[in-house]
């Protein structure tokens, strides 16, 4: 992973030079070039110091002033290159010039300036040069075209050159830091889209465990309240009628079997969502939402439907509840999903009869219409002298919960409470999403 900016600041930190240097290797390389060109600029005070006749040690002390201004060049790139060219007619400082125009077009001076600075230096070495070739040449014989064409070479040679390659420095150093403030952004976009994904993988897996925890309440809480049902009544009759007893420990027998195959079905839908997520472990995020929805789907698919609702009345029949079917309407397909959460709701509303009002009346109503279908489960005021009235079922209190998720979640209407009689009723409206994509 790349390093960001921050941490590539906090890295060289410790590696800074002193002053305006950010390294030390930038102060060490600018000094030598500052030491150099004052020896260079020294040397050529001597010859200044004769042509101008001065002193030779006030030569060779401008010399070495004047080039020891080469240490400045990060700092003031701009007074370097005026210093070089104001003293271009003493015919010194040479590499002060060159280095100079090199560092000013690769800082971040405006273009203007630079151009501006490098025709004062280029004009400046044309006319000295110029001068000096003259005076050279006036006892020869050459051609009238040698003087200013010797004095174009020389000028852009020593003017050209290094403003071309600091333009392409400059160039390029830009270019780099803006990759890298590029790779910096798209290291944090990264790193938020991982949070994200990570928040959302969060979010399935905590999805699939509601599902799952419901799946599992509406499986056992229903067939085990009946079971119970059954071993209470099985209680009261083992010694009064012992066919009866028979009749009904074979009930107890056939719930608990449905209730094991339910279980079974539905942790093989979880085994093979854990299959999907090992095959798919190079992309763990995303398969963590696939598994969620490939399980939620099969488990819908291979669930029970709205035609199961009438074995499931008659089971709470053979319980001893009194209970009556009425469907209106023409009964059809609906979506794998709409069928399982009307099984479930009416399932879960009659399992709250046995536990709450054993020997009520109960009717279920059922209706398919023009673009939904609709359920309601009514009881009547519990009977306390009821058979079952005295099987203890405990409540978790998450039915209602349960019941209200499932509904809403498909986008459905939920309604439930008492009744003026003191029964109970649950009513649940969904739509039928298949028929309303045909539209």
């Amino acid at each position: 992973m790349t390093a960001t900016g921050a941490q590539e600041e906090a890295a060289g930190s410790t590696a800074r030079g002193p002053l305006w240097w950010g390294r030390r290797r930038s102060a060490v390389l600018d000094v030598g070039l500052a030491v150099v060109s004052a020896f260079e600029c020294a040397s050529e005070g001597i010859g200044f110091a004769d042509r101008a006749a001065l002193p030779m040690p006030f030569g060779v002390l401008f010399g070495l002033i004047v080039g020891s201004v080469l240490v400045l060049r990060r700092r003031w790139p701009i007074a370097v290159v005026l210093v070089s060219v104001a003293t271009t007619p003493a015919e010194m400082g040479y590499l002060m010039g060159i280095v100079g125009l090199y560092t000013l077009a690769a800082s971040d001076v405006p273009r203007r300036i630079t151009a501006t600075l490098a025709g004062m230096a280029l004009s400046a070495t044309f006319i000295v040069t110029f001068v000096r070739v003259r005076q050279d040449v006036e006892a020869g014989d050459y051609s009238a075209w040698y003087v200013p064409l010797m004095a174009v070479f020389m000028s852009l040679g020593l003017t050209a050159p290094p403003v071309l390659l600091g333009l392409y420095i400059g160039a390029r150093r830009r270019l780099m830091e803006s990759l890298r403030e590029r790779a910096d952004s798209l290291e944090q976009e990264l790193s938020l889209l991982a949070d994200r994904a990570e928040q959302r993988a969060q979010w399935a897996r905590q999805e699939e465990r509601t599902r799952i925890a419901r799946e599992m309440h509406d499986v056992v809480a229903h067939r085990v309240s009946l079971m119970v049902v059954h071993a209470a009544a099985l209680q009261a009759v083992a010694l009064k009628d012992p066919q009866k007893a028979v009749k009904n420990a074979a009930l107890v027998g056939d719930m608990g079997r449905q209730a094991l195959t339910e279980l079974r079905e539905m942790l093989g839908v979880l085994r093979s969502g854990e299959d999907r997520v090992r095959a798919r472990a190079e992309v763990p995020l995303a398969a963590v939402g696939a598994a969620a929805a490939a399980a939620a789907a099969a488990a819908a698919e291979d669930g029970p439907c709205i035609a199961d609702i009438e074995v499931l009345v008659g089971q709470s029949r053979q319980a001893g509840m009194v209970v009556e079917l009425a469907v209106q309407g023409d009964a059809r397909l609906y979506p794998p999903e709409v069928e399982q959460t009307a099984y479930r709701v009416v399932q879960e509303a009659l399992t709250n009869v046995h536990k709450h009002a054993a020997g009520a009346k109960v009717m279920v109503r059922l209706a398919h219409r023009a673009e939904e279908v609709a359920m309601q489960v009514e009881n009547g005021a519990p009977d306390a002298a009821g058979g079952a009235a005295d099987a203890g079922l405990p409540s978790g209190g998450n039915g209602l919960v349960g019941m209200r998720e499932r509904v809403t979640a498909l986008g459905g209407v939920f309604v439930s409470g008492p009744t003026e009689v003191g029964g109970f009723r649950v009513s649940a409206v969904l739509p039928d999403r298949a028929e309303a994509s045909l539209r």
